[in-house]
C-alpha cells in the first residue's frame, strides 16, 4: 500500500458556512442569451475577514458552488488567460 500526500485543507472553517444569501451574482462574457447557461461569481465576504470568490452556474443556481480563496482565484485567473483550460482542438 502507498501513502498518499497529506491533505491541506485551507477553507475547512469556511466549508458550508459560507453565507451565500446576499452575494451579488456576476456573469461575465456575452449575455445575449439571458436563459442559457452561465458561469455566475460572487465576491462573499465571511466572518474570518477573508474574500472568497464562489462561482456556480446560471442554469442551476442551487446546485453546488465552487468557492476560491483570493490566492486560489488569482491561480484561476492567470490559468485561463494564459490557455490552460482551452479545448485542445
Amino acid at each position: 500500500m502507498t501513502e498518499s500526500a497529506p491533505i491541506y485543507d485551507d477553507k475547512a472553517h469556511v466549508r458550508g458556512n459560507l453565507d451565500l444569501t446576499k452575494a451579488e451574482w456576476q456573469r461575465g462574457g456575452d449575455d445575449s442569451d439571458p436563459d442559457g447557461e452561465h458561469v455566475e461569481i460572487a465576491f462573499v465576504e465571511h466572518t474570518d475577514g477573508v474574500t472568497y470568490v464562489a462561482m456556480r452556474n446560471s442554469a442551476h443556481p442551487e446546485g453546488p458552488v465552487l468557492v476560491f480563496t483570493p490566492a486560489e482565484w488569482d491561480a484561476f485567473i492567470l490559468g485561463a488567460k494564459d490557455g490552460e483550460f482551452d479545448e485542445p482542438w
